[in-house]
């Protein structure tokens, strides 16, 4: 498969697009949390728990606190609210009773699937423009972006705050 010819794009462009995706995506994840229940945080907690599903893990609540950057007293308050709302269970872990497995419960990936089917299609008909090499830099770049962002946030919370 050969790649389409794109329009040249500087750096400064790029960013541009990226940062209009994102301010979308924020304004999206509000909308789609709120068909679904939740508030974002749940919903991004949530999405933790999923894609570990998905690798064949049930993350320990602990490991999603610190993944969504929460203290383990508010990642209580998500579960308890994910848990009402029927989307997860906890499971003591067999080997140590003070840690919690959280698990995606089967009825739940209907609901979502309702909510996100549509636009995971039109991506998946977006990625077909492109060859596997470039979905492969595309890969790379989100990847490499996301842990700069990651180290970002880090150092913006060592630092005091402004108020």
């Amino acid at each position: 498969m050969e790649g389409k010819q794109r329009p040249a794009a500087t750096a400064d462009q790029a960013l541009y697009a990226m940062d209009r995706m994102i301010a979308t995506a924020q304004f999206g994840q509000q909308d789609i949390a709120r068909r679904l229940g939740l508030n974002v945080t749940d919903l991004t907690c949530l999405g933790f728990v999923i894609e570990a599903s998905a690798a064949g893990r049930s993350p320990a609540a602990g490991d999603l606190a610190e993944q969504a950057r929460l203290t383990t007293g508010a990642m209580t308050g998500v579960l308890n609210r994910l848990e009402k709302a029927g989307y997860i269970r906890r499971q003591a872990d067999p080997q140590d009773r003070r840690r919690v497995h959280v698990v995606m419960e089967e009825s739940a990936q209907a609901r979502i699937l309702q909510v996100y089917g549509p636009f995971y299609e039109r991506l998946g008909a977006l990625f077909a423009d492109y060859t596997p090499d470039e979905i492969a830099v595309l890969t790379d770049w989100l990847t490499r972006a996301k842990a700069l962002l990651g180290d970002s946030l880090d150092e913006i919370g060592r630092e005091p705050s402004d108020g």
